[in-house]
């Protein structure tokens, strides 16, 4: 048995060895001296060279695919960490602009107002029931910042300096139940006087002393009309949303809404005007005016 394996390992090694070298002297051959067992070959050498050929093929192309992949993989995290980078570039940018616009309206409101101005940043608000306060923070602190001083926004009246601590400043906002302004209608003139509500769930305001004949609607545009020498003549304050017109007594029921969202201030403008000096030009203007 061991005789036969050993003779067996033998003739393997030969036909291994042979194979190769008849398949390789008959591709080398001329086709004119081929000889008979050459062709033989040729025919059985055929079919396995076309197959092993197909084989190499298919293995080159599943290789090359593969490494093309591994690449496009490798491209599309790159593309997907640049387009990302971007993306977040322009919403860098995207912010600036923004913040330009406002600093250049907030700019412009600066300009059109007689008084001198100083810009501050809103920090916090408190909203205690019928207490409406905004914090804000200047520059550096301003001794000329007094209590009851007007504070303006992009859109319109906030408030009012309640309190100054240095570079920290409270502000009464223009929806407080103490706050009050006098106003009149854009459209027709009309007079009133808006109050806040101090209502903790939502900003609103309250026409009061407005005439029951007075014309009026929903939409209109309340201004402050600079009596009181707090607010600057023309500033708006808010827009009427409700109506309620009585059948009887002096005034009519107006709600309205202010033309500032509290909820996204950021911004704000406080006026240095002093009311005492316009109350003291008024009464000197009154008495030319008797003489």
């Amino acid at each position: 048995m061991t005789a036969f394996r050993r003779y067996r390992d033998i003739v393997i090694v030969v036909l291994l060895l042979a194979v190769p070298f008849f398949f390789l002297r008959a591709s080398i051959r001329k086709p004119s001296e081929l000889m008979p067992i050459d062709r033989i070959v040729l025919r059985v050498a055929a079919p396995l060279e076309y197959i092993a050929s197909v084989l190499a093929r298919g293995v080159s192309s599943l290789i090359g695919d593969y490494v093309y992949l591994v690449d496009v993989k490798d491209d599309n995290n790159r593309l997907s960490y640049e387009n990302a980078r971007l993306r977040g570039r322009v919403r860098e940018l995207e912010h600036a602009e923004a913040e330009s616009r406002r600093l250049r309206r907030l700019l412009g409101i600066r300009d059109t107002i007689p008084d001198e101005t100083v810009t501050g940043l809103v920090v916090g608000k408190d909203t205690a029931e019928f207490f409406r306060v905004a914090h804000v923070t200047v520059d550096a602190p301003n001794p000329r910042i007094r209590v009851n001083m007007p504070v303006v926004a992009l859109d319109g009246a906030v408030g009012t300096v309640e309190r100054v601590a240095g570079e920290k400043v409270m502000v009464e906002l223009a929806v407080d139940s103490g706050f009050g302004v006098d106003v009149v209608v854009e459209r027709t003139g009309a007079r009133g006087f808006v109050r806040g509500t101090g209502e903790r769930a939502r900003y609103a305001v309250r026409v009061e002393y407005m005439r029951r004949t007075d014309e009026v609607e929903i939409g209109d545009l309340l201004v402050t009309s600079g009596v009181g020498c707090r607010f600057p003549k023309g500033i708006p304050v808010a827009r009427i949303n409700k109506l309620e017109k009585r059948d009887f007594g002096i005034y009519q029921g107006v709600e309205a809404v202010p033309t500032v969202d509290f909820s996204r201030l950021e911004e704000v403008v406080i006026i240095l005007n002093d009311s005492d000096d316009c109350d003291m030009a008024a009464k000197n203007k009154r008495a030319r005016v008797q003489h």
